[in-house]
């Protein structure tokens, strides 16, 4: 089967008024359909620059990147791509937030419409619809966010620190949330983090970076004994320590 997403000896170098500076360093893998991936690394070392390459934000120094087998040109349809802030319009409703990317993709046809209101219904959202992004908690706010990136129909969803603006006990809550999301609706999804635990807890299988020029340096499957994973019970599962040291001791640095 075609990977979802193929990334083919990828660097990248930024040209500055002090020389070349090298972000990434020849990093390869593959995505398949329906994983769940995270990837973790010293700050700096290249880990959104690498998203934003996979996003066809960015334009790599060097390689390639194919989406479904497809080399990869600008920015693709079948991406969904979610930041570190939920990026919600203060002055919108819920609902017309969730409909933003549907107005610019010129697609904000009747069947699209019931499509929104039904992940509305089945995510829990429905009745804060009318509701302004203050009205609504933290947790709320990325659950509307990420509706609005299903709203457009992506096949792979990249999250960059995704989670970082919320407190602790909130962020539990919505990496549970997110990831039930994702797997219900059979999404292929990249997820940045500086957190361990949330990448351990989330990922199917986790790369870990160099210091920059970021190269893969470990490449790790994670699998639990135990039956509905979710991130909550990922994270009282035995192996979920043995990964963590494991993972730690591979970046020698604080993360």
């Amino acid at each position: 089967m075609t990977p979802a997403v193929t990334v083919e000896n990828i660097s990248k170098r930024y040209h500055t008024a002090d020389g070349e500076i090298p972000a990434l360093d020849n990093v390869s893998f593959t995505v398949s359909k329906g994983d769940f991936i995270g990837i973790v690394g010293p700050s700096g070392c290249g880990k959104s620059t690498l998203l934003s390459i996979i996003a066809g934000l960015l334009e790599p120094s060097d390689g390639r990147i194919y989406i479904f087998g497809e080399p990869l040109s600008g920015v693709c349809p079948r991406i969904g791509y979610m930041l570190q802030r939920d990026s919600l319009f203060e002055w919108r409703t819920i609902y017309k937030n969730v409909l933003l990317g549907l107005e610019i993709q010129n697609r904000l046809t009747p069947e699209e419409m019931d499509y929104v209101e039904e992940l509305l219904k089945k995510y829990g959202l429905y009745l804060f619809k009318d509701h302004y992004p203050s009205q609504l908690s933290g947790g709320m706010r990325q659950r509307a966010a990420l509706i609005r990136t299903l709203a457009v129909k992506p096949d792979i969803l990249l999250l960059d620190e995704a989670f970082s603006a919320l407190d602790y006990q909130t962020r539990l809550a919505v990496n549970d949330d997110i990831y039930k999301i994702i797997k219900s609706e059979n999404k292929t999804a990249i997820m940045v983090t500086h957190d361990i635990s949330e990448a351990i807890s989330m990922s199917e299988r986790l790369y870990v970076l160099t210091k920059r020029p970021g190269k893969i340096k470990l490449c790790q499957d994670i699998h639990f004994g135990i039956r509905n994973r979710t991130p909550l019970t990922s994270r009282e599962a035995p192996e979920f320590r043995e990964y963590f040291n494991k993972v730690w001791r591979e970046l020698d640095v604080h993360v």
